[in-house]
């Protein structure tokens, strides 16, 4: 009766997880996971001092009929002439040791077994895991992190350091092999590597991180570095036939390495001697300003999220103030005013701060908690909601008319924005997972998807108010890599900005993404704003960029 009720509170409590997966996109309900791991920890327990109680009612039988015995058969038939010792003997070997067989063959593993087997059905799956590794390794590249600095836990912030096991680094390194990133997998076998070599105990052998580690090295063309560690495999375990078949083919592509570059050289030599000084000249080239401007997004996007962003100058600063701003005499800002303070210049973007309780993100986080799903993205060709890799989140939509809390929080922003929010979508409640991001991307329709909001039938998304829920220790900032701003998280506040020009044209200049979550919890809300009633509060501008 006792297990029954446990099991049913449990699944009580399990509830919300069973129509969830994808543990990995939303460090709040990976919190869940913390109280099934803690109960599965209490359930084990018990499971042990069951055990242990049984163990030791047999080592107490034991040591009695081990100085009964020992007396008895001193002298045998002494001991027996004795009636009740005769009876006794009788009754141990017919009941008794029958008893110590049952106490022996009963299962204590019963209430454990039915618990784990209740709670497996939520665990994370085999995706969770490798969706955790790969954010890792997104974490790593996007901070030019080294493995060392991951695996010993020495993060900017960090409250609770964890260390990397061996194990855990080979997984790693073995997920990264499975998807052909041999870059990963050299730096996290070389790790796994590092560790052993510093006398960590392990399941895992060197001769195994070596295979693993030299083919990773081959890979990227570094042949020579690729024999180094073959040969310390063989050193190891000198019957590995892999790596005796690979230490020739190494030697014999060096071979051919270094002749090809001797006959380059020759060749070199008498092109040398035919070309004049003013031909070499015209060969070199300087980094031109226009060369440096186009940097690849992905490298602007990383350099600001690590905050190496492109810095205003003094004089753009000087045209950015912080105000208490009513709205244009708003009845409801009036006597209580907003702070608001000025991000960026162009595209425009402001913040506000003190702008949502405490009491109200707790609030908003409670509503959106048991409802969190994978975040989507709006697939231009399909038209519909799917997910990507590329958004590792979740997400919730909250209604106003479900909660007075949310009626407030959107009729607040119509105040400070002067828009009308009816047909806005609703409010977005986000957390963020492992290494929680959004790529770069718009919130407006372009020109080449028409129909990105179609079935709204309130138009295009003419601007974005974002809340920030929470503080982040490290990472988490929402950039525009086009124009080279970074807006970091702070709790209380909301930042905001138009998507469109006045005159309906989309302002490409506000592509932003959100950077990974390094070290945190990362919750925010937002509401998109659509141009369907703005025709009076923000009349159609003349020119195409107005």
């Amino acid at each position: 009766m006792e297990l029954t009720c446990w099991c049913l509170l449990l699944l009580s409590c399990l509830q919300s997880l069973s129509a969830n997966n994808d543990f990995f996109t939303s460090i709040g309900q990976m919190t869940d996971l913390l109280y099934t791991e803690k109960d599965l920890v209490t359930s084990l327990k018990d499971y042990i001092r069951a055990e242990e109680n049984k163990l030791e009612r047999v080592k107490r039988w034991a040591d009695k009929l081990d100085s009964l015995t020992a007396t008895a058969t001193q002298d045998p038939e002494g001991f027996l002439g004795h009636p009740v010792n005769a009876f006794k003997l009788m009754k141990r070997l017919n009941t008794e040791w029958g008893d110590l067989e049952s106490l022996v063959l009963s299962d204590t593993t019963d209430g454990f077994i039915s618990n784990l087997t209740i709670q497996r059905q939520y665990f994370p799956t085999e995706e969770d895991q490798t969706g955790a590794a790969k954010a890792l390794l997104r974490l790593q590249d996007t901070y030019k992190l080294d493995a060392n600095t991951i695996s010993t836990g020495n993060l900017p912030g960090v409250k609770h350091k964890s260390l990397m096991t061996v194990e855990d680094c080979y997984e790693l390194g073995k997920i990264a092999y499975s998807d052909v990133d041999y870059y990963h997998t050299e730096l996290w076998m070389a790790q796994a590597l590092k560790q052993l070599d510093e006398g960590e105990e392990s399941t895992i052998d060197k001769v195994t991180v070596l295979d693993y580690l030299s083919y990773a090295i081959y890979q990227q063309g570094e042949i020579e570095r690729a024999l180094e560690y073959t040969k310390r495999l063989l050193e190891l375990d000198p019957d590995h036939q892999r790596a005796k078949g690979n230490v020739k083919y190494f030697e014999f592509q060096l071979e051919k390495q270094k002749k090809s570059a001797e006959e380059e050289t020759e060749q070199q030599k008498e092109r040398g001697k035919r070309e004049t000084p003013e031909k070499k000249k015209k060969k070199k080239k300087k980094l031109s300003k226009k060369t440096f401007s186009l940097i690849p997004e992905r490298k602007k996007y990383e350099m600001l999220c690590r905050g190496e962003g492109i810095r205003m100058t003094p004089r753009r600063e000087s045209r950015l103030f912080c105000r208490y701003y009513d709205n244009n005499r708003n009845p409801k800002l009036v006597l209580a005013p907003i702070k608001q303070q000025d991000e960026w210049d162009q595209p425009y973007i402001v913040r506000y701060l003190d702008i949502i309780s405490d009491a109200e993100i707790e609030k908003v986080k409670q509503l959106a908690k048991p409802r969190l799903r994978r975040a989507t993205v709006h697939d231009p060709q399909t038209g519909k909601l799917t997910t990507a890799q590329y958004r590792v989140s979740k997400s919730a939509w909250l209604t106003g008319y479900e909660d007075p809390a949310i009626e407030k929080i959107n009729q607040r922003i119509e105040d400070v924005t002067g828009l009308e929010v009816d047909t806005a979508e609703e409010l977005q409640v986000a957390n963020y997972g492992v290494g929680g991001q959004y790529e770069p991307h718009f919130d407006f329709g372009r020109k080449d998807e028409p129909d990105a909001f179609k079935e709204l039938g309130t138009g295009n998304r003419i601007a974005t108010w974002l809340f920030y829920m929470s503080d982040v220790t490290a990472g988490g900032a929402t950039v525009f890599p086009d124009v080279g701003a970074s807006v970091w998280p702070k709790k209380g506040t909301a930042v905001f900005w138009y998507n469109l020009f006045a005159s309906g044209e989309g302002d490409y200049s506000t592509r932003h993404a959100a950077c990974p979550v390094l070290v945190g919890n990362k919750w925010v809300s937002n509401k998109w704003i659509h141009e369907r009633g703005q025709e009076w509060r923000r009349p159609c501008g003349l020119n195409e960029t107005e």
